[in-house]
C-alpha cells in the first residue's frame, strides 16, 4: 500500500487501546492524517486488557504485536515482527508515544523513517519519576523530541539538554456548534477514579464552595475507577452526599449533553499534561478551575479560567465560589475559553503535525 503522498507514518504506542488520553490523542491524530493521504499504522506493543474502540472506520491500519504479556523469547519475536513490518513502509516517520516505547523500539526503526519521540505528560511529572532521566539518555539522538506546550519543550531543552525540542498539543476530535447557557448548577469532573486525578481535593472544595453558595448546586463526576468507594466516605464525611453525583463512565458521543449541562469545568490532578476535557470544555464555552500543575494546562486555560496554586485547596475553593456565585464571570471567561479552544481545532494541530515533518526532511 502506498500513500497518496508518498509517505508513511507510523504511531507506536504501549497499549494503544486502554481507554485514555494519550491512546485517544493517538486515533485522533492518526486517522486524521490518514485522511489527508498519509499511509498510517497505529502499533500497539502490547493488549488492552479491555480494549476501547476510538474510531468507528478508522482510515489507518491497526496493529498488535503481544497478545499476552511476553517472556524473552516471545519478546525477542515481537521485535522481529515489529521490524517487519516497519521495514515493509515507504519512506517517512515513526512516533514513539512515550518514554517506554522510546527506549523499547528506538534501535529497531529502519533508517528510511524519521524518528519521533513524544511525552504526554509534563516536564514537573517526569522530573519527579524515571522519565526525566529515559528522556535525557534517548530522546535527544531523535529526529525530533516533541511535548505538548512551549513551557515544557523549554525546559526540556534547558534540563534534559535536549537540541531537538517541539511542541504540538493535544487535539480536540471534534468543534461544536453549540455552547454551555452556563445557567445548570453543575460542576463538572471528568477522568479516572484514582489517586493522581486528587478528586477528593475536588470533593474539599466543593463542599466548602456549596456552602457558601445560596443556590443548590451539583458536582458531577464522570468516570471510573478504584477510588469510587473512598471518594464517595469522603463525599459523606463533608456533607455532601446528596450533591457529588458519580456517573461512571459515558460514552465518548454523550460528553457534548455533559458539557452543556454543565456551567463549569474543575481539575484538581496531581499532575497531567494537556488534559483533553480543558480542551473539550473550553469548546463548549466551559470556564475553568485547575491547578497550575504544567505548561499544557496553563496553555489549555489561558485566560479562559481561574489557575490555583498546586495542592491549594483553599484557593481552589474560592474560585470555584466566584463562578458559582457570578453568571456574569462565568460568560466572560467561558467566552474566553471558547476563542482560545481554536488553536486545538484539529485541523490546525495536524497542520503543526505536517510542518513538523517538512522540517525534519530539510
Amino acid at each position: 500500500m502506498i500513500a497518496a503522498n508518498g509517505l508513511s507514518l507510523a504511531f507506536i504506542c504501549l497499549d494503544a487501546d486502554t481507554l485514555g488520553g494519550m491512546q485517544r490523542v493517538t486515533h485522533t491524530v492518526a486517522h486524521g492524517l490518514a485522511s489527508r493521504g498519509y499511509e498510517v499504522h497505529v502499533v500497539g506493543l502490547h493488549q488492552a486488557t479491555h480494549p476501547f474502540r476510538y474510531i468507528r472506520t478508522p482510515a489507518y491500519r491497526h496493529h498488535v504485536i503481544h497478545r499476552s504479556t511476553p517472556g524473552r523469547l516471545m519478546r525477542r519475536a515481537g521485535d522481529r515482527t515489529l521490524k517487519r513490518l516497519l521495514s515493509r513502509l515507504s519512506p517517512g516517520y515513526t512516533i514513539m508515544t512515550s518514554p517506554s516505547v522510546v527506549s523499547r523500539v528506538s534501535d529497531l526503526v529502519p533508517p528510511h523513517l524519521h524518528r519521533i519521540g513524544q511525552y504526554h505528560g509534563s516536564y514537573e511529572h517526569a522530573r519527579g519519576s524515571w522519565h526525566l532521566g529515559s528522556i535525557r539518555r534517548h530522546y535527544g539522538h531523535l529526529a525530533q523530541a516533541v511535548f505538548l506546550s512551549d513551557d515544557d519543550a523549554r525546559r526540556f531543552a534547558d534540563h534534559a539538554l535536549l537540541p531537538n525540542t517541539h511542541h504540538i498539543p493535544n487535539p480536540l476530535a471534534t468543534w461544536p456548534c453549540n455552547v454551555s447557557p452556563l445557567t445548570t448548577r453543575r460542576v463538572l469532573g471528568v477522568g479516572r477514579l484514582e489517586g493522581v486525578k486528587r478528586f477528593d481535593r475536588l470533593i474539599t472544595a466543593f463542599a466548602h464552595a456549596a456552602r457558601a453558595v445560596p443556590d443548590p448546586w451539583e458536582l458531577h463526576l464522570i468516570g471510573d475507577g478504584t477510588e469510587h468507594d473512598r471518594l464517595a466516605a469522603h463525599a459523606a464525611h463533608h456533607g455532601v452526599s446528596d450533591r457529588v453525583v458519580f456517573r461512571g463512565r459515558v460514552a465518548g458521543d454523550e460528553m457534548a449533553g455533559e458539557y452543556t449541562k454543565a456551567s463549569l469545568v474543575a481539575v484538581s490532578s496531581e499532575h497531567e499534561g494537556h488534559p483533553l476535557v480543558l480542551g473539550e470544555a473550553a469548546s463548549y464555552g466551559l470556564p475553568s478551575v485547575a491547578f497550575d500543575i504544567s505548561g499544557g494546562i496553563r496553555t489549555a486555560v489561558a485566560d479562559g479560567g481561574i489557575l490555583v496554586p498546586p495542592g491549594d485547596v483553599e484557593g481552589f475553593t474560592t474560585a470555584l465560589t466566584s463562578l458559582m456565585l457570578s453568571p456574569a464571570k462565568r460568560r466572560a471567561l467561558g467566552h474566553s475559553a471558547r476563542l482560545n479552544a481554536r488553536h486545538f481545532r484539529l485541523d490546525q494541530v495536524l497542520d503543526e503535525w505536517e510542518q513538523l515533518f517538512t522540517h525534519i526532511a530539510r
